[in-house]
Parts: C-alpha cells; sequence; structure tokens
C-alpha cells in the first residue's frame, strides 16, 4: 500500500486520460480540474472536562454545472485539504456518470471519532454545520454521510440548520434516520450498486458469477452488503479484512455471521470459521476472481498492481487505485469498474432521498431498489458503449468521457456570466 499518491493529483491524471478522447479546449479543461472553491474551517469546541480543542475541517464544492453540490463528510485523522478537494472532485463526475442532476462536494474533519464521547461528537458536529449553514441547503450544497458518519451525525447537522434557519428542510442532508426524512434503502445502497456493477460486469465479459471467489477489503458497511449480495448471487467470498487485519476461508464465508462476529467484538480477526489469517495487503494480492477494495483510498499502487491476481476489480471505496496502477492493470488485461461508477449507490439513493423529501413523499424500499438497478445498469451500458466506441484502454477513462461530456455540454449550454 502507498501513502505517497496525492488523491487530487490523481484525480487530475484521470481527468486528463479522458479528456485525450474529447474536443475540449485547454482552458475549459483547467476549469474541469479544480474546485470552484475550498472552505477550510476550525472548530474550537468545549469538551466533556471543560477543557477547548481546535478541530480542522473543509467543505470542497468542486462543480456545480448540472445541480447542486453533493458529497459527504468524513470523520477521520487522516483528512487533507487535498483529500477532500480530489473526493469532492469525484463526486462531481460520479453524479454525472449516473446522471443525476448534482455537481460534487466532500466535506471532512481531521478526527479519529473513537477518542471522543457521544455529547462531544455532537458538539463537535454541531460547530461544523454552523461553520456550514451559508454555504448548504437544499437547492446549493447537500452533505451525506461518509468515512466515520452516519445517520446519527447527519441527523445533527439537519437540526442544526433548521434550528439556525427557523425552518423544516429535510433535503438540506441526505442519509438521515427514516424518522428525520431518510430513505429506505439508504444503508445498502452502495454495496447494492457494488453488487450491481459486478453482476453487469460479469455478464458483460462472458462470465458466471455462480461459484466466482471474491476478496473484500474493508468490511465497513459497503464492502459487507456487496459480499452479502454476491453471496445471495451464488458467489463465494472466500476473504474479507478491516483495519485489524484480513481472514480467509476457501470454502467461503457466511457474509452475514462475519458481520455478526464484527459488531460484537469491533473486528473480523479471530472469527472462528476462518482458516488462516494475514495482512490487509495480502488480501489485494489473493487469486481470487473478484477483487473488492471498500476502504480508503490509494490501496493499490504500481508496485502492488503487479501482484494482484484477481481477474475484475470493483471500486466499493473512493481512489483504491493509483493512475499508476490502473495503468499496470490495464497492461495486464484485469478489468477495473471505476469508483465513481461501482460506489454511486450512496449518491443516487441519496438523490431519491433529497426527491422524496421534496415531494414530502415516500418510497417503498422495492421501489428504490429497482429505481436504483435501472440507473446502475444504464449507466454501466453507457460505459461500455463510451469504451467500444471510443477504442479506450480501459473502464475507468470510459466512464470519464461520459462524465466529463456530460458536464461539459452543462457548462456550455448555461454560457459564462459574468
Amino acid at each position: 500500500m502507498t501513502e505517497s499518491a496525492n488523491p487530487f493529483e490523481s484525480l487530475q491524471s484521470q481527468i486528463d486520460d479522458a479528456a485525450a478522447h474529447l474536443e475540449i479546449g485547454d482552458d475549459v479543461l483547467d476549469r474541469l480540474k479544480h474546485p470552484e472553491r475550498v472552505l477550510e474551517t476550525n472548530l474550537t469546541v468545549e469538551l466533556d472536562d471543560g477543557t477547548l480543542e481546535r478541530f480542522k475541517a473543509f467543505r470542497s464544492q468542486f462543480n456545480g454545472d448540472r445541480g447542486p453540490y453533493k458529497g459527504g463528510i468524513r470523520y477521520h485523522p487522516g483528512v487533507t485539504r487535498d483529500e477532500v478537494k480530489a473526493l469532492s472532485g469525484w463526486m462531481a463526475y460520479k453524479c454525472a456518470v449516473v446522471n443525476i442532476p448534482y455537481g460534487g462536494g466532500k466535506g471532512g474533519i481531521v478526527i479519529d471519532p473513537a477518542d471522543y464521547s457521544e455529547s462531544e461528537l455532537e458538539r463537535i458536529t454541531r460547530a461544523f454545520a454552523t461553520e456550514l449553514r451559508p454555504f448548504i441547503g437544499e437547492d446549493r450544497d447537500i452533505p451525506a454521510p461518509d468515512v466515520n458518519t452516519g445517520q446519527r451525525e447527519m441527523n445533527w447537522i439537519k437540526d442544526t440548520y433548521e434550528t439556525l434557519e427557523n425552518t423544516t428542510e429535510p433535503g438540506v442532508i441526505t442519509g438521515k434516520a427514516l424518522e428525520s426524512g431518510g430513505s429506505e434503502g439508504r444503508v445498502e445502497a452502495t454495496g447494492r450498486s457494488t453488487m450491481l456493477a459486478t453482476r453487469e460486469a460479469y455478464d458483460y465479459l462472458g462470465r458466471d458469477i455462480e461459484g466466482a471467489t471474491v476478496a473484500v477489503q474493508g468490511y465497513g458497511n459497503a464492502g459487507w452488503i456487496a459480499a452479502n449480495l454476491l453471496e445471495e448471487l451464488g458467489a463465494s467470498v472466500v476473504a474479507v479484512s478491516d483495519s485489524s487485519g484480513a481472514i480467509y476461508a476457501e470454502d467461503g464465508f457466511d457474509t452475514a455471521a462475519v458481520k455478526t462476529f464484527k459488531n460484537e467484538t469491533g473486528t473480523v480477526s479471530g472469527y472462528e470459521g476462518a482458516d488462516e489469517s494475514f495482512s490487509n495487503e495480502d488480501l489485494l494480492t489473493l487469486e481470487v476472481d473478484v477483487l473488492i477494495p471498500a476502504a480508503l483510498e490509494n490501496a493499490i499502487d504500481e508496485d502492488l498492481a503487479h501482484d494482484v491476481e484477481a481477474d475484475l476489480i470493483v471500486e466499493a471505496a473512493n481512489g483504491p487505485l493509483t493512475p499508476g496502477a490502473d495503468d499496470v492493470l490495464a497492461e495486464r488485461d484485469v478489468y477495473v469498474i471505476p469508483d465513481i461508477l461501482a460506489n454511486a449507490g450512496g449518491v443516487t439513493v441519496s438523490y431519491f432521498e433529497w426527491v422524496q423529501n421534496r415531494q414530502r413523499f415516500y418510497w417503498s424500499e422495492e421501489r428504490v431498489n429497482d429505481e436504483l438497478e435501472t440507473m446502475i445498469v444504464n449507466a454501466f451500458d453507457e460505459l461500455t458503449s463510451a469504451y467500444e466506441a471510443n477504442d479506450l484502454e480501459n473502464f475507468r477513462t470510459a466512464a470519464y468521457v461520459v462524465a466529463m461530456q456530460r458536464v461539459v455540454n452543462a457548462f456550455e449550454e448555461g454560457g459564462t456570466f459574468p
């Protein structure tokens, strides 16, 4: 694994690769490679013991040509300005590739939430929401959960915004609890789109997913849901991992049982159904049919890519492959379903939640899942059409060709102001 690859530079490299296949002027291209604005703020919050602590926080709004900015808020000690900028750019193109009317945004606080009490996290979250208040809104910028955040934090942000604005506006944020205006199917959405992308890739490649072996790096919400849904399709999930390490079972895991064990113990390590344990990095080079990186960015760099044995990689995480890794894997004929399609279920169902909030009319889980499947399947078909029509080197470039053309069209149709 590498820690040196700058995610913002990786994003810009991906944009450049796609631009070579599009008729885009250098001036417009330069605009597509940079965020429109980045908020950097310092939150000073009183802790339970009465002392004050300062937390650095960010919100990047990358591109609003196709609609309000959209993207999650993560709590992690590794959050940086460049990471947030990159993630907001990936969000802009992710929304475009699945053709939902949003731009891209992303936020984060430099914090390890495990070090703070629930009451401290609430005060920190509300302090951040107060700073975000002038910039967010259901027609401006709509945050959502990300790494180490969930319904609880989204509910706090919603309540803070509505209290300060003296209004009711559930669409200001997505990923909320159902009782606070959330959507059925939202928690499972990212894992579900990962499964759908894997299924469609197998159909496209003329392979049978029944019995296919799968390794999942990262057994959080996205990773475990993807594993569980692939198991339901007949795939065999033989390896999973979290930050503590990886476990392997030759005959496949009961994915739900592993999740129950992790919920009870806080880790997958020590699960009694495992044949052996090893490191996270070793999982990435297992001889399996499908590899699903579902943790953080830069999991596979150029060097590690030479040792990857999977035939298909489906990116449940954002930016898990460096540009160098992409080049190596393309040369080795390893197919990669990019993050901006594979994990787009989260933002797609967030869009459904926003629509339901605006209408004050809520859908069944069956309808949510059916609508999500339609959008992911359509997006996959458009990606493969671009891949074939332009004779592209990989599916990632094809996804960016589709997405960037849509953003450019929206920008040009709107004209330039001022």
